[in-house]
């Protein structure tokens, strides 16, 4: 097996097991409640747009972002476990008014890229994987390959995710709305639980420089 395709299978499972549409599809129908299937449909389409964007968007400008504003890849994983927290206990626990979560009988409000686009779709464990990949592909011989690669696997699981979402209503049609909102508060219990892990990641990322200055300290 080429590293080419190597890498393309590596990314496409990774970011389909981060993206994880199975975990997408409640929040998406209860969003989505009461609202014709055109207007689910579109919402579905423009959700992974969004997060197609936004994959490529990291890919291309990742590391020049960082280094740009002088932050490391383990404060993105903590502040964005922070963002990914909050959205869980919102889903767990919807507030009866406000929060960053919209409520599906808002017409007004576009649910295509908050908070399905990002963070549920495309939080921070994605920029994080995708910011590393960018990273990889850059230290590489075959740069333009593994590139072109890295997009197909990009492409190839948004295809995947857009897919679930547009069949998301047969699969739950018998779950009612009792049992949507039953799955979108699991479903926020284990975002949040993501969320903490990212953040707990992120720190110990962090401050292991600091546990290697300080074993050299305490030897010398």
């Amino acid at each position: 097996m080429t590293p080419t395709i190597t890498l393309f299978i590596s990314l496409f499972t990774t970011l389909l097991a981060i993206i994880n549409p199975l975990e997408a599809i409640p929040v998406y129908l209860g969003l989505t409640d009461g609202k014709p299937d055109a207007e689910q449909r579109r919402v579905a389409r423009q959700a992974c747009i969004y997060a197609l964007l936004l994959s490529f968007f990291f890919l291309l400008f990742g590391t020049v972002l960082l280094r740009l504003f002088d932050v490391s890849l383990s404060m993105v994983r903590v502040v964005g476990g922070v963002i990914l927290t909050r959205v869980g206990f919102e889903l767990f626990n919807p507030p009866p008014s406000g929060g960053i979560i919209p409520r599906a009988d808002d017409s007004n409000t576009d649910v295509a890229f908050v908070p399905l686009a990002m963070p549920i779709m495309f939080g921070p464990g994605a920029i994080a994987t995708l910011i590393s990949m960018a990273s990889t592909i850059k230290q590489s011989l075959g740069e333009l390959t593994h590139f072109f690669a890295a997009s197909a696997a990009i492409v190839a699981c948004m295809l995947v995710t857009y897919l679930s979402l547009i069949y998301a209503k047969p699969i739950l049609r018998k779950m009612g709305k009792q049992g949507i909102d039953a799955a979108t508060r699991i479903v926020g219990f284990f975002v949040a639980a993501m969320g903490m892990g990212l953040i707990f990641n992120g720190a110990v990322e962090f401050l292991e420089p600091y546990r290697q200055v300080a074993k050299v300290a305490a030897g010398v």
